[in-house]
């Protein structure tokens, strides 16, 4: 890491990884960026547990709770104040990481006044856990984060300490989540 805790050159932070597994782990980072699974994953698992409705708060949900976080990241982008979707360059993080959480916590209050079921509040990682079996999806949910993890760390995205502590991170808030509201 250099002196502004940015890691290596500008080729490295914009995730070109060179070498053996090098594409591989580009594609895999594009392909689970956060962004794109936060936006993807509510409504499919409000339809998975709850059918159309859940559908319906899924979509709900993952417009204002990230939808709103990654248009204000690609409009960062887009006029070159942000390095990427990925915001690997740790000092344009703060501003984008501020607007997403003032959107959470706004669509999961507008979400919670609006009615919306418990499993569409509950996240991703809970709600799956919930309605389907939970041996496969352990097992399956384990092999993907450390796919991730090797991706984002292979791309110098994160370091692998950062990939561990955010692991235990969600591990534990989607255990916790899981204790208090299901």
């Amino acid at each position: 890491m250099d002196e502004k805790g940015d890691m290596g050159d500008q080729s490295r932070q914009n995730g070109h990884a060179t070498g053996r597994g090098g594409a591989v782990a580009r594609a895999i980072t594009e392909v689970f960026a956060p962004q794109y699974v936060a936006v993807a994953m509510p409504p499919v698992t409000g339809a998975a547990g709850l059918g159309g409705p859940g559908l319906a708060w899924g979509l709900l949900a993952a417009a204002m709770c990230a939808g709103v976080p990654a248009a204000v990241i690609a409009a960062g982008v887009r006029r070159g104040r942000l390095d990427s979707i990925h915001l690997v360059e740790r000092a344009s993080r703060r501003g984008p990481m501020l607007v997403g959480l003032v959107a959470v916590v706004v669509g999961l209050a507008v979400l919670v006044l609006a009615g919306a079921p418990r499993l569409v509040l509950a996240g991703t990682a809970v709600v799956l856990a919930h309605v389907l079996p939970p041996v496969p999806v352990a097992v399956c949910g384990t092999a993907l984060v450390v796919v991730i993890a090797w991706a984002r760390t292979r791309v110098s995205h994160h370091t692998a300490a950062q990939t561990v502590a955010g692991a235990v991170t969600g591990g534990a808030t989607a255990a916790a989540t899981l204790a208090v509201l299901l």
